[in-house]
C-alpha cells in the first residue's frame, strides 16, 4: 500500500508540474509524440542524465540489430553500483534486448549483432578474449518467467557454484545452499524440503529459488527480466521486497512493464521508445516532471 500511494503522489504530482505540449497548442504536435506511432526517431537526443560517477557497467553508443531489422540504437547508459536501475517503456521497445546484451546473452541468437561498448569494471565485456560462461556468472540474469531445473531444490542452488568450483566440501555446498536461500527469502520456506523438486513450488516461491540459484555464484550485477509478470500480487510484492535487500550487495537492473514497480523499487528508471533511450534520471523525477513528451504521454497513458 505504501508503494502504491507513493505512486500516486508521483502521479498527482506530474499532473501539477507538467503542461502538455498537444493541450496548449494541439495543431504543431510532432506525430512522432504518440508512443503508438512506429515512425523514425533515430534522430532524438537521450534526455536526463544517463552517465553516473560510480558506475559498475556502462554502454556506449550500443546497436542491435537481428539481421536487418534495428532493435537498439545508439544507447549510451551506465548502470550505477549497488542501484536497482528500472528500464520502462512500451512493448518492443528495445528494452528486454538491451538488457540481455549486458551479458552477452544475444550471443546465442545467430541472426543477432552488438555493436558499440560495453564495460563492467571499465573492461569491454564484447572482447573476443571474454569468458561468456564468466561473465554470466558475474552478471546473472532472472528470466520472466520462472524457469528451476527439474533438479531437487538443494541441486537447482548447488548447480552454479558447483560448476564454478565454488565449493570443495559438502559442508561448504551446503553453507552456499543456506546462504543463498536465506538471501532470496526461501530458506525459512523450504528447509525441510531441499530434496523435493524445485518444479514443485508455487509461482512465488520458484521465482526466488531463480533468485537464489543467481547469488549462489556471487554475481555482481543481476539483470531481471519482468520477474513479477507472472506473479500474483502478494508473490510479487515479495520479490520487491528481495530487490531492495539486495541492492545492498548487488548492482541491479531490472524490465518492467508496471511503473509502479518501477517507482517503488528503483533509484534510477530509463524509458525507451523504439529502439531509443529517451529519457533516464531519477525515478521520482521521471515519474513527477518528465522532461520528454513520449516520457510524459506513456507514464500518464495519454497516446496522442
Amino acid at each position: 500500500m505504501q508503494g502504491l500511494k507513493k505512486m500516486n503522489i508521483f502521479a498527482a504530482e506530474a499532473k501539477q508540474k507538467s503542461v502538455p505540449n498537444e493541450e496548449t497548442n494541439p495543431s504543431h504536435v510532432d506525430a512522432r509524440l504518440d508512443i503508438r506511432h512506429h515512425g523514425d526517431v533515430t534522430d532524438y537526443q537521450t534526455i536526463g542524465s544517463p552517465f553516473v560517477d560510480d558506475a559498475k557497467m556502462s554502454a556506449r553508443n550500443v546497436d542491435v540489430f537481428y539481421a536487418e531489422k534495428q532493435a537498439i540504437i545508439d544507447v549510451s547508459l551506465d548502470i550505477g553500483r549497488n542501484e536497482v536501475l528500472a528500464m520502462i517503456g512500451p512493448s518492443g521497445c528495445g528494452k528486454s534486448t538491451f538488457l540481455r546484451s549486458l551479458n552477452r546473452m544475444n550471443d546465442i541468437i545467430p541472426i543477432c549483432k552488438v555493436s558499440g561498448q560495453i564495460t563492467l569494471d571499465n573492461v569491454n565485456i564484447y572482447e573476443n578474449d571474454q569468458d561468456t560462461v564468466l561473465l554470466r556468472a558475474r552478471v546473472g540474469m532472472v528470466f520472466q518467467k520462472p524457469n528451476p531445473f527439474p533438479k531437487s531444490i538443494y541441486e537447482n542452488v548447488a548447480y552454479g557454484p558447483r560448476i564454478h568450483g565454488l565449493a570443495h566440501t559438502k559442508a561448504e555446498m551446503d553453507e552456499i545452499v543456506e546462504h543463498s536461500l536465506i538471501r532470496a527469502g526461501l530458506f525459512d520456506e523450504v528447509k525441510d524440503q531441499l530434496d523435493k523438486p524445485g518444479t514443485g513450488l508455487s509461482g512465488g516461491q520458484q521465482q526466488r529459488l531463480c533468485i537464489a540459484r543467481a547469488i549462489a555464484v556471487s554475481p555482481e550485477v543481476i539483470l531481471m527480466d519482468e520477474p513479477c509478470s507472472a506473479l500474483d500480487p502478494i508473490a510479487s510484492a515479495k520479490i520487491e521486497e528481495l530487490i531492495d535487500e539486495l541492492k545492498e550487495k548487488f548492482t541491479i537492473a531490472m524490465v518492467t512493464h508496471s511503473m509502479q514497480q518501477a517507482a517503488r523499487v528503483s533509484q534510477r528508471t530509463a524509458y525507451f521508445h523504439l529502439g531509443k533511450l529517451i529519457e533516464v534520471g531519477d525515478t521520482k523525477d521521471i515519474f513527477t516532471i518528465p522532461r520528454h513528451q513520449l516520457t510524459e504521454n506513456y507514464i500518464t497513458g495519454r497516446f496522442g
